[in-house]
C-alpha cells in the first residue's frame, strides 16, 4: 500500500465511523475465505458490513470520532463489523461466532459507549430496529381493531334482535 492508498483507506474508515451506530471488533482466528465470504454475505443481508483493515490505519481513522475508545481493542488480526442499525452487526457476528470457533468477539462500541464481548452479546440479544417497528405498529393497530369490533358489536346485536322479532311475527 502506498501513501495515497493509505490516506484513502483512512478517509473511508473515518467516514464509516461517522455514519454507523455500532462497531463490533472481532478477532480472526483462521477463518477460511469461504467462511469469511459467508459472514460478509450475512452481514450484507442484514444491512451491515464486515471489513478487515490495518490496525494502525483504523486507529488513525478513529481519532476525532465517537468510537475513539475502541482503539485499544485493535491488536492482532482484527476485523470491524459496522451497521447503522444498532443491533444488526452485533447480531450477525454473535450468531456466526456461535457456529464457528474461528472468530472471536473482542468488543466494540455503540456511540461513545465502549462495550466488552459480553456487552456485544447482550446487544445482539435485543430485537432489531425492524422488529421493534413491527411491534410498535402492532401495538398502535391493536386498539383501532378493538375499537372497530366494539363499535360493530351493538349494531350486530340490534340486527339479531330485529331478526328475532321478525321471526316471531312470522310464526
Amino acid at each position: 500500500m502506498d501513501r495515497s492508498q493509505k490516506t484513502e483507506a483512512v478517509a473511508e474508515l473515518n467516514r464509516t465511523f461517522n455514519e454507523v451506530a455500532v462497531v463490533v471488533v472481532t478477532r480472526n482466528l483462521g477463518l477460511s475465505v469461504a467462511q469469511s465470504t459467508q459472514l460478509r454475505t450475512k452481514m450484507r443481508e442484514a444491512g451491515a458490513s464486515y471489513k478487515v483493515s490495518k490496525n494502525r490505519l483504523a486507529k488513525i481513522a478513529l481519532e476525532g470520532t465517537d468510537y475513539a475508545g475502541i482503539s485499544d481493542l485493535l491488536t492482532g488480526p482484527v476485523a470491524l463489523a459496522t451497521s447503522t442499525d444498532p443491533v444488526a452487526a452485533a447480531k450477525v457476528v454473535s450468531d456466526f461466532a456461535k457456529t464457528n470457533d474461528k472468530i472471536e468477539i473482542v468488543g466494540g462500541a455503540m456511540g461513545k459507549q465502549v462495550l466488552d464481548a459480553e456487552g456485544i452479546k447482550a446487544l445482539a440479544s435485543l430485537p432489531s430496529l425492524d422488529e421493534l417497528r413491527a411491534k410498535l405498529i402492532g401495538l398502535v393497530q391493536a386498539p383501532a381493531t378493538k375499537l372497530a369490533t366494539i363499535t360493530q358489536a351493538p349494531a350486530a346485536q340490534i340486527a339479531r334482535v330485529l331478526s328475532a322479532y321478525a321471526e316471531k311475527d312470522a310464526a
